[in-house]
């Protein structure tokens, strides 16, 4: 997954414009816990991030999360189609709950 440098750029720009204090990459293993090519492409792009920017960065594993966005939007109402633009996001927002909830059980 090359990430161009605009990319890097405006993740550099909002951890500082906005005081980020920790910047949380997701990363995608098969439900076995094996490494795929996405996995590959995560670890790589979670380096570039650590070098542009000046604050921890974590990854957190990602695994279910679409599944579990899918599920949330159908709950809410929301068709496939409808839902086939914010499955991402939604999936990003699990995904960092996650890793705040793990964050709060230690």
């Amino acid at each position: 997954m090359a990430r161009d440098e605009t990319t890097l750029t405006r993740i550099s720009v909002l951890v500082e414009e906005e005081s980020i204090g920790c910047v949380v990459v997701g990363r995608p293993v098969a439900l076995s816990g094996n490494e795929t090519s996405s996995t590959r492409d995560a670890d790589a792009f979670f380096s570039q991030v650590r070098g542009v920017v000046n604050v921890p960065v974590v990854q957190w594993d990602e695994r279910l999360t679409t599944r579990d966005a899918q599920k949330s939007l159908s709950e809410a109402g929301l068709t496939t189609k409808e839902s086939r633009d914010r499955v991402d996001s939604a999936a990003a927002v699990i995904m960092l709950q996650n890793y705040l909830d793990g964050l709060n059980a230690e």
